[in-house]
């Protein structure tokens, strides 16, 4: 036991200091993919993508963040107009605001939850966050799992998980919502208080990821319920969980997507 307190007082603090601090992803990280300033684009250029995140429009390149996996393939065949981001940062509070080009990378940020971010105030930060799984792969949940670890700390900023729907303030849904689950998720959302916001995690969550186009998932938690913030990836790092839900209940009121 001396040897573990001895060890800790020896390295000091570890858990991030996000949000009062900026955090960025190690190098090589994959973020998000950004698009370049490379001019005009060949058409071909949207065959690369195996889940058609990207569409050519005269020459102009856009990105669906929302449909995007992260592979990297895009980056590996197209690095003019391609690259990564190493920024944690990419929920946004529209679906619309996921879709990216060279002209405008970052999209104009809408009013956040006035009536969630003052509760959480008066609470002193307290907001319970109910999570469902509604068709992931179960990569996201081991992100979401790991925001109450040491390093992250995520109570420290007063969110607390709860399995009663009757006391959540936020919903984080992931996956593409296949057909068993389309009731359950309609149920615990509908019995959620007011003040609520949903968050969707994940591109699965965001679009129906792969799985889209072969009719076993909705498409997204948008075809079924109205979404708050959407957080992109295969899966989001914790820190771009973090910045959602900040987001969802008005205790972050600005978007840093890049």
């Amino acid at each position: 036991m001396l040897e573990w307190i001895a060890r800790g007082l020896s390295k000091g603090r570890v858990t991030t200091h996000y949000p009062a601090r900026a955090e960025h992803g190690p190098p090589g990280y994959r973020g998000a993919v950004k698009v370049r300033d490379a001019g005009s684009a060949p058409s071909a250029l949207a065959t690369v993508c195996p889940t058609g995140a990207i569409s050519v429009h005269g020459g102009d390149v856009r990105l669906d963040r929302g449909r995007c996996i992260l592979c990297g393939d895009c980056v590996h065949a197209a690095p003019d107009w391609f690259e990564f981001s190493e920024r944690y940062e990419t929920a946004t509070r529209s679906r619309p605001g996921l879709i990216v080009d060279r002209m405008n990378g970052n999209q104009e940020v809408e009013p956040a939850r006035r009536a969630l971010g003052e509760q959480a105030r008066a609470l002193k930060r307290s907001i319970h966050v109910r999570h469902i799984d509604c068709g992931s792969d179960g990569s996201e949940e081991w992100e979401i799992q790991a925001l109450w670890n040491p390093f992250y700390d995520i109570q420290r900023l007063g969110f607390f998980l709860t399995a009663a729907p009757r006391h959540a303030d936020v919903l984080i849904v992931t996956g593409g919502v296949t057909g068993p689950m389309r009731a359950p998720l309609e149920r615990t959302w509908d019995v959620m208080p007011e003040p609520k916001a949903l968050v969707a995690v994940g591109t699965d969550a965001c679009s129906g990821g792969l799985a889209a186009e072969g009719g076993l998932v909705a498409g997204g938690v948008s075809e079924v319920l109205e979404v708050d913030v959407f957080v992109p990836g295969s899966p989001p790092a914790p820190i771009a969980i973090m910045h959602g839900l900040l987001l969802a209940v008005g205790l972050l009121v600005e978007e840093r997507v890049t």
